[in-house]
């Protein structure tokens, strides 16, 4: 993964103005931004109606008129039913006061019960009380009543207020129309500039860019039609259940509603729950129905609609509640309205431009991190328990060498690299070890215990990962980790120097050939330790060795003369990983070996090929 550039002071002091640009110019810039989403909603329209035959601007003016009207047309069905219920509702008013009252006390009580309270604790002290100044006042005589009224306004003063009511609405709706309008007319030419800023060099990756942004939002409201509908067909049979009047219409007002994030929701609930208890004397259907409305809304807000968009839109759940509230703080109703979208282009540059790279990693629904950088955070972090759980379904369907080769090695690399930088402290290392072999142990353990000993204790802070582990197994399975007593070219050695790095890899590598079935054992070079027998060289058919690092290559070959002058027929193996920085060079030390392999899986399946040539 590249290195993400941190931000410098001209790029903070850019992201400053950038906000007020975006908060001091919303006027201006929303009617562009909601013509720009909606562009994007209808060009496939638009493009699929232009390879059906049509010339550009029939098909642009086909797609906005039927996108018009089948907006246009919801919204009239919408409105009538309302204008229905609404004509029905005089016939619940008794209803509608006699609950109002209820409501009003309910709302009055604690007042009363506070007041009451504070009587109990003494008196407030006022000048005077005002019924008994106002009798003071008109003393001589009785109040005289004045009454009101404001002028009624005349038809030119009606119309006047109501223009003035919609008109801000009505512009805005004007402006983003023409604006849509000119973009989906100059589609192909505001591609074409875009290349040309972007420069030559970067058509493909700017082509990329657009496509994947377009088809990013319109992943979006496509889930957001099928989430939305199906909640508002949920709540539309729910209601039909509860015998509540006219619930196709109040199912689908829900749906529509739910396209205006958070608001719309609130809304729909309160609606509902008003009409529920005008037709209900009660007020067990207005329970009942906010109580499905409320079930209905936590399942889908919690659980459906984050999953379901972070996938359809490549941006994490969070991100989808973070950029609503970043955009509703910036723009309101129509920041939440377009934050997603928004949101969706933003990943999309974040991925082809490197100075937005930031953004595509907070934002995007899966952070750009291997496994083995995955292994090394929690390696570091002691999450053992998450590493093994992650580790199982990869051990059973490859085994424990495939996972050294593309996690556990390429891991220990990266905390190698920054252990020789310095940037590991003292207790990271500590924990980093315990870490290491707990993982060793829990995926590959070292073998049955053997009976009437009880595991002994190592101290990692005294010991290097790799000793602590054979140490383990010398006491389970004995001084030489198994019998002696076995046929001739049985067991494969793994021997390394006696630095942490070697040990470690050496003992990794004999736990993975077990778990294939193999009997291999781990040693610290150099040999002959004392108590060696050298009838029992013949035991060996392969002995594996770390492959070195360019200051360790005297020591290491020097370690190989000695190993190679006591068993003159046993096959030199050693193991090269790819991203091994300061390996020495090959040339170097393939003089030395019999076979240089790449990986672990390659020594597992050498072994099991010269143990079948060897049959």
């Amino acid at each position: 993964m590249p290195t993400i550039a941190r931000p410098s002071s001209t790029t903070i002091v850019s992201a400053t103005c950038v906000l007020v640009l975006l908060r001091e110019g919303r006027a201006v810039l929303q009617p562009i931004a909601l013509a720009l989403i909606l562009s994007l909603i209808v060009a496939p329209l638009v493009h699929s109606l232009y390879r059906r035959g049509l010339r550009r601007l029939p098909a642009l003016l086909a797609a906005l008129a039927l996108a018009g009207a089948a907006a246009a047309g919801t919204a009239a069905i919408l409105a009538a039913q309302l204008m229905n219920v609404t004509a029905e509702l005089p016939q619940y008013q008794a209803a509608i006061v006699r609950k109002a009252d209820q409501l009003r006390v309910l709302a009055e009580r604690p007042l009363v019960w506070f007041e009451a309270g504070l009587n109990a604790v003494g008196p407030l002290s006022i000048d005077g009380d005002p019924g008994q100044r106002l009798a003071q006042a008109t003393a001589g005589g009785q109040p005289v009543p004045v009454e009101i009224r404001a002028p009624r306004p005349s038809t030119t003063e009606t119309v006047t207020r109501l223009l003035a009511t919609a008109w801000g609405p009505l512009g805005e709706t004007g402006v983003v129309l023409v604006l849509l309008l000119f973009i989906l007319m100059e589609h192909e030419s505001l591609q074409d500039r875009l290349i040309r800023l972007a420069g030559q060099s970067e058509t493909s990756r700017t082509v990329r860019a657009l496509a994947d942004a377009a088809q990013g939002v319109s992943r979006f409201f496509f889930s957001q039609f099928v989430v939305n509908t199906t909640f508002g067909v949920a709540i539309g049979a729910g209601l039909a259940l509860l015998g509540i009047p006219h619930a196709v219409l109040w199912g689908a007002l829900s749906g529509v509603l739910r396209f205006v994030p958070y608001l719309g929701a609130l809304c729909g609930g309160a609606l509902i729950a008003l009409f529920a208890a005008a037709v209900d004397p009660g007020w067990g259907a207005a329970l009942s129905c906010l109580a499905l409305y409320a079930a209905l809304e936590l399942i889908v807000a919690n659980l459906v609609e984050p999953k379901v968009y972070g996938h359809s839109t490549g941006i994490s759940p969070l991100a989808v509640i973070v950029s609503a509230l970043f955009w509703g703080s910036l723009w309101g109703p129509v920041g939440l309205l377009i934050s997603t979208p928004l949101t969706v282009c933003l990943v999309v540059a974040g991925r082809h431009v490197r100075a937005l790279e930031p953004l595509s990693v907070l934002l995007g629904e899966a952070p750009d991190v291997s496994a083995a950088q995955r292994f090394y955070r929690r390696a570091l972090s002691g999450e053992t328990a998450a590493i093994v759980r992650d580790a199982r379904p990869r051990l059973r369907r490859a085994g424990f060498a495939r996972y050294c080769d593309q996690i556990l090695l390429p891991g220990l690399a990266l905390a190698a690299a920054e252990l020789r930088a310095g940037h590991i402290a003292a207790g990271q290392q500590e924990q980093l070890r315990r870490t290491v072999a707990d993982v060793a142990e829990a995926l590959a353990p070292a073998g049955a215990p053997t009976h009437g000993k009880r595991r002994r204790q190592v101290s990692l802070l005294d010991a290097n990962v790799g000793a602590h582990l054979r140490q383990l197994r010398e006491a389970r399975l004995g001084r030489w980790q198994g019998p002696l007593d076995v046929p001739l070219h049985s067991i494969v050695l793994c021997a390394g120097l006696a630095v942490e790095r070697d040990e470690l890899a050496g003992e990794l590598l004999a736990r993975a050939l077990r778990g294939a079935g193999v009997d291999a054992r781990s040693i610290t070079l150099p040999l002959p330790y004392g108590e060696h027998a050298p009838e029992k060289a013949g035991l060996l058919a392969t002995v594996f060795i770390p492959f070195p690092l360019q200051d360790t290559l005297d020591a290491w070959t020097a370690a190989v003369a000695e190993l190679r002058a006591m068993l003159p027929s046993t096959l030199l193996a050693t193991i090269r990983p790819p991203f091994d920085q300061d390996a020495a060079e090959p040339a170097a030390v393939q003089p030395h070996v019999d076979v240089v392999l790449r990986s672990f899986e390659q020594g597992v399946a050498f072994v099991a090929a010269a143990g079948r040539a060897g049959a």
